[in-house]
């Protein structure tokens, strides 16, 4: 080490270095855009998932809202159908009545 170097020496490594160094800034440049779209990503995903959360328990709740009316349309659909039943019986009992008004008039009761 004694020895020193030339002056072409000296800017030789120089102009290496600073290639070297340029590739360098090169790729950390590289590397913080993809830093960046991944931590973009990640974001995206964080708020995706929050999304996917409140989804989930409006479903739950249209869940429990549909049974609710499931259960009252069954008891308003049984109500019409007893309503119609009664109609139905007291109409028969009606025409049964005065069929058996009319038979006992006939006979002379």
């Amino acid at each position: 080490m004694d020895t020193p170097i030339t002056r072409a020496e000296h800017e030789e490594f120089r102009r290496a270095m600073e290639t070297e160094n340029q590739r360098l800034a090169d790729e950390d440049k590289r590397q913080n855009r993809r830093i960046d779209l991944v931590e973009e990503n990640i974001r995206q995903i964080g708020a995706l998932t929050t999304s996917v959360e409140k989804l989930a328990a409006n479903m739950e709740s249209m869940v429990k809202e549909l049974e609710k009316q499931g259960k009252r349309l069954d008891v308003l659909e049984g109500r019409d159908g007893e309503k119609w039943r009664s109609i139905t019986g007291y109409i028969v009992t009606a025409i049964i009545g005065a069929m058996l008004g009319f038979i006992f008039t006939q006979i002379g009761i």
